[in-house]
């Protein structure tokens, strides 16, 4: 048996995004005493953290209302918001609803948002511990939640002890608290343990996709935020892209896609490129560099997909916990709220139960009720969307129903779907391919670390897969993670390049066999999202 380091604390936060820190900051901030502890896997606070991220400041001003007076270094103040449906060629404007007019708000960085977080955290004595990911849980005899083990360190390709071998410790904690962000791989196993989800919708996801490029002087307006429907999305496939345009001539250009389409020949990266090439967008970019580049999925479900937030000796919040307001298209505030409301809860109470019936009734949660019928009303495609989100903006979202999510594993199968005629073009912007996205998120993995993406059955991935459905793992994965290659034999096998991985997990959501899990890799792998 591995001899292993215990260490004790009040309170456990996993996950250095802006739920944990906030979480972290107001606990010492209502009981200076209690002795907290944040792990974050990734190398840096802020090295994993991506968001579009066009931020509602009032939580941000209630945490740290000195945060103006010193803010990361992409803030931007809302100055215009524009919405356009694209065709292939052209486009057309469309109003702006409620949920998404920005006056008052900021465009932000949230990786250089969350370092700052982070220092306020350690100044009022919370241990922040970066380049330490949660493998396991660990519960006490009563069967609660009892803390986290770190990984190991050190570890060869088959899972051995290498020279440079150091058994991660264990962190036990009264309370702990999963800020992991969307399907984290601990908060993905407390759910099933304790049926978090069984009283509700199924949890729905898209998979964001944000570049940040530098363009010629004259190009950019500062502060005009944009948002677009249709092309390159058909009909029905749900999505939208935005531009954002910040000081210096930069601008963020995205993506998101919902991952609850149907063609398994469809490949959101290239959809997002595409995009890029539309002439309304290429004759903004061209000419210009792209700087970096990142992946991530959302949790999209909102009020009927939440699970229960609270379990004996732990807690959900943030993305961990599906906060997120998807017709607003903003989580941040509600990280901040839903962590900052952790936290009160547990200096008042010492512990978990209880507490996701008061985030239900909090304004976070009467946010996400007030708007829960719009993401699902697009099932039945753009316009049915549109039409059924304008209807639940006119009434305040007082009709009396909920309409349910759907599955993210409803993938067609091949001789089951008609893929149309999207009209995509020859591309001639950067990134070429799926390998050079990768260059520009600056992600590292040692080469001799253990395969952190496991795979149930390979062979599966070779022969019913492959004829079913075409191995979608290749193409809705934005970081050619997942390749078939020869065998040697005349046949194919599954080839995984874990090396590539982003971590946005879009493989543990969107696998029509559900038989890829997303572990953590070594602490301090993964992406480096300068200035995302």
């Amino acid at each position: 048996m591995t001899d292993r380091d215990v260490m004790e604390y009040d309170v456990l936060i996993v996950g250095g995004g802006p739920a944990g820190l906030a979480c972290a900051i107001r606990l010492k901030q209502l009981k200076p005493d209690l002795n907290v502890c944040l792990l974050e896997k990734a190398a840096a606070i802020g090295s994993h953290a991506l968001s579009g991220a066009v931020i509602e400041p009032g939580p941000l001003d209630e945490l740290l209302p000195e945060w103006r007076g010193n803010p990361p270094g992409v803030c931007v103040p809302a100055a215009r918001d524009e919405l356009r449906l694209l065709t292939r060629k052209g486009h057309v404007s469309l109003p702006v609803p409620p949920q998404q007019h920005n006056h008052g708000n900021f465009i932000v960085s949230l990786g250089l948002l969350a370092p700052q977080l982070a220092q306020a955290a350690e100044n009022l004595g919370v241990d922040v511990f970066a380049g330490f990911a949660g493998a396991t849980m660990l519960y006490g005899e009563d069967g609660a939640v009892a803390g986290v083990q770190i990984g190991d360190l050190g570890l060869g390709k088959e899972g051995q002890p290498g020279p440079d071998f150091a058994p991660g410790p264990q962190i036990r904690a009264g309370v702990t608290v999963l800020a992991e962000g969307c399907r984290g791989s601990l908060s993905k196993t407390l759910i099933a343990r304790f049926a978090l989800d069984q009283d509700c919708s199924p949890q729905t996801y898209a998979l964001g996709m944000k570049e940040l490029w530098q363009l010629p002087a004259g190009r950019v307006e500062p502060g005009l935020i944009q948002h677009s429907v249709g092309w390159p999305l058909d009909n029905a496939t749900y999505g939208g892209s935005f531009i954002y345009h910040l000081n210096d001539n930069r601008v963020y250009v995205g993506l998101v896609v919902g991952l609850d389409y149907k063609d398994p020949r469809f490949s959101p990266f290239e959809a997002f490129q595409q995009f890029k090439h539309h002439p309304s967008v290429r004759a903004l970019l061209e000419g210009g560099e792209i700087v970096g580049a990142g992946a991530r999925t959302i949790a999209a479900g909102g009020w009927q997909s939440l699970p229960k937030l609270e379990m004996p000796g732990a807690l959900l919040v943030g993305d961990a916990g599906g906060t997120l307001n998807f017709p607003k298209i903003k989580g941040v505030h509600q990280a901040i709220r839903s962590g900052m409301l952790a936290a009160a809860h547990i200096a008042q109470t010492g512990g978990s139960a209880g507490f996701d019936a008061r985030w239900r009734a909090s304004p976070g949660g009467q946010e996400l009720r007030k708007v829960r019928n719009i993401k699902p009303g697009f099932k039945g495609g753009l316009w049915v969307g549109l039409l059924n989100g304008a209807l639940e903006t006119i009434t305040g979202g007082r009709l009396p129903w909920t309409l349910r999510n759907s599955s993210n594993t409803a993938l067609d199968k091949l001789d089951e779907y008609a893929s149309p005629d999207r009209g995509w073009v020859e591309r001639s912007l950067p990134p070429r391919d799926r390998l050079a996205s990768v260059f520009f998120a600056s992600t590292t993995h040692d080469e001799a670390q253990p395969v952190h993406l496991k795979v149930a059955d390979t062979h599966l991935c070779a022969t019913r897969c492959t004829a079913e459905y075409g191995n979608p793992c290749t193409r809705f994965c934005p970081a050619n993670v997942y390749e078939m290659v020869d065998d040697g034999a005349g046949a194919k096998r599954l080839q995984i390049n874990a090396a590539n991985c982003v971590h946005c997990k879009a493989c543990d959501i969107k696998d029509p066999y559900a038989q890829i899990t997303w572990t953590t890799p070594e602490g301090g792998s993964g992406p480096n999202y300068a200035g995302l």
